[in-house]
């Protein structure tokens, strides 16, 4: 099929990251999902016919996010924002040796790559894929890699100390 892909996302990446949103409930998993959409239709596009390009992609975007929600009722997440959040917003001096302290017992045992992975998520607010795309990884090893780490400022947040999560 001859169809001009750079066109479709411009003119309907929005609409599908309206519905990613809306269905996901956030941000980032929607950008996700939205590029996501579009790879999708890039692999097939040798089967696709380029009519009603919108319901289409609606479709597929539906599908995905739906999958998305599917895996995470079936993983739940233990990562939990709130520690990572409340370590950034110690602003007294001794919040911020705490913090510091607190963050360097989370990283302890973790890699260089897993480190810059965090900086880049949390401090650049950088998306999963734009993550793997500047370390090599999948947007699954990334998501891996940050939930781990979400679950070891949980565990040194509640006191569990060094214990690897």
């Amino acid at each position: 099929m001859d169809f001009d892909l750079a066109a479709w996302y411009e003119r309907y990446a929005p609409m599908v990251l309206r519905r990613c949103r809306y269905l996901l409930g956030n941000e980032d998993e929607a950008a996700d999902a939205m590029q996501e959409v579009f790879m999708k239709v890039l692999d097939n596009r040798e089967r696709l016919t380029g009519k009603y390009p919108s319901s289409l992609l609606f479709t597929i975007a539906t599908n995905i996010c739906l999958n998305i929600l599917r895996h995470r009722r079936r993983h739940p997440s233990v990562f939990d924002n709130d520690a990572i959040n409340a370590i950034a917003a110690a602003d007294d001096v001794s919040g911020a040796v705490e913090a510091g302290d607190m963050l360097a017992r989370i990283f302890a045992d973790e890699q260089e790559m897993t480190r810059t992975m965090a900086v880049m998520y949390y401090v650049d607010g950088m998306t999963y894929k734009e993550i793997g795309r500047e370390t090599g990884l999948s947007i699954s090893g990334v998501r891996k890699r940050l939930l781990d780490l979400g679950k070891r400022a949980r565990a040194v947040a509640k006191g569990a100390g060094n214990e690897k999560a």
